[in-house]
């Protein structure tokens, strides 16, 4: 079979403080906390990951909280909006539970489904749309949010470029998305049917400045593909494509490889599994600070270097 991704595995983006961002996806949204650990990359920094009751690949929204970094700037080469799928008849619930908590928001018919289109507190662009498409998602039963009622994962995500030639390119010939419609100038992609999490929507605009990361902005996009194999395979078939991949780097519960599409846009190819619970009892994820291994003998210096969070 042809090596391909298969949607959405999880967003990365960039928070202020990192209390404030906990207690929106949390308390709010309703996702559950499933991992509390830090930045590989810059473990001065969190990394929380939000998702449902188990983290399944495509449930999860993860922030970087870096509350000294300026705003983001919105612009070529920069994602711009999650969209996550809630339950099919629980929009009006989720358009009175945000305005209860001063989100201020706008309705939009997109590719002719409603949508709810508001910001976090920090400015990352989110979407509410109905979905009820079958797909690996587990309800929390801790969830401020009626279990008929909570998120189902991520139904697409939005990003601009100048130019859109190559990156449908790549998105079409290596990565095994379609071009399904337009609307309004955004050209959407569908995988594996084109169904709810398997959905991305691409702008493109010549007269664009180029973006820069910041808080309330997006820092990455992950794709799932099934495992390391895979993974290879596709990375291969990108470097064939004239970009340059990153080498395989484990992330303890998943295995990345990372590289900028040709519009600027920072990818990330992630393995389905391990998973969240390797390292964690299921009923207890996201309760206590957990470092990959390799990070453990600096665990006394890193705890002292983070601020508390109340959850």
């Amino acid at each position: 079979m042809n090596a391909q991704v298969h949607g959405l595995h999880h967003i990365t983006a960039i928070a202020g403080d990192a209390q404030e961002n906990l207690d929106f996806y949390t308390k709010v949204m309703g996702l559950r906390l499933v991992k509390k650990s830090i930045n590989q990359d810059a473990p001065d920094t969190y990394h929380l990951f939000f998702a449902d009751k188990h983290g399944n690949p495509g449930t999860d929204l993860t922030f970087f909280p870096w509350p000294a970094m300026q705003p983001a700037q919105t612009g070529a080469g920069m994602a711009v909006e999650v969209t996550f799928a809630a339950p099919g008849g629980s929009l009006d619930y989720w358009k009175a539970r945000l305005e209860e908590n001063g989100i201020t928001l706008k309705e939009e018919i997109r590719f002719g489904d409603r949508h709810l289109v508001f910001s976090d507190p920090h400015g990352l662009g989110l979407a509410l749309t109905e979905s009820d498409d079958e797909r690996d998602v587990a309800a929390w039963e801790k969830s401020p949010v009626p279990e008929d009622k909570q998120l189902r994962g991520m139904h697409n995500t939005r990003f601009q470029v100048k130019e859109l030639k190559f990156t449908e390119m790549l998105l079409t010939e290596i990565m095994g998305y379609s071009r399904m419609s337009e609307e309004n100038g955004w050209v959407r992609y569908g995988i594996d049917g084109g169904t709810s999490g398997n959905l991305i929507e691409v702008k493109a605009d010549a007269k664009l400045s180029y973006g820069q990361w910041g808080t309330g902005g997006i820092h990455h996009i992950a794709f799932r593909v099934k495992d390391t194999e895979e993974e290879m395979q596709v990375r291969d078939k990108v470097m064939k494509f004239g970009l340059m991949p990153s080498q395989q780097i484990d992330r303890f519960w998943f295995k990345s490889v990372y590289f900028k599409e040709p519009g600027g846009v920072l990818f990330e190819l992630a393995t389905d599994g391990p998973g969240f619970d390797r390292d964690e009892d299921p009923e207890k994820l996201g309760e206590t600070l957990i470092l990959p291994p390799w990070y453990e003998d600096k665990r006394e210096e890193i705890e002292k270097g983070l601020p508390d969070l109340k959850h």
